[in-house]
């Protein structure tokens, strides 16, 4: 009876994981002057990934020790996502949602 809502759990796990993915390739291709911030529409959709990454990573960033203006806390959520994905596929394939 459970198992739509740990599919649906398993759905939102994976879009949070690409949305961490592209927010950290866009914040390189900022580092790096690939991508312009002037122009309005690449502000606002850069804006848009940060706000919806930033509740997520704030937490890790405030444990994690500053590394010499290295972020390793898209590593860390990314990790934690796979971890409980994993374990939801486990509990899936085992029968426990059912």
């Amino acid at each position: 009876m459970l198992a739509p809502l740990a599919e649906v759990l398993l759905y939102l796990l994976d879009f949070v994981w690409w949305l961490v993915v592209i927010s950290v390739v866009a914040s390189w291709l900022v580092a790096f002057g690939v991508i312009n911030t002037r122009n309005m529409t690449v502000y606002r959709i850069l804006d848009i990934l940060n706000r919806a990454t930033d509740p997520i990573l704030r937490p890790i960033r405030r444990l994690l020790p500053p590394m010499g203006g290295l972020d390793l806390s898209p590593l860390v959520v990314l990790l934690i996502i796979y971890v409980l994905q994993r374990e939801i596929q486990i509990m899936l394939f085992r029968g426990y949602f059912s």
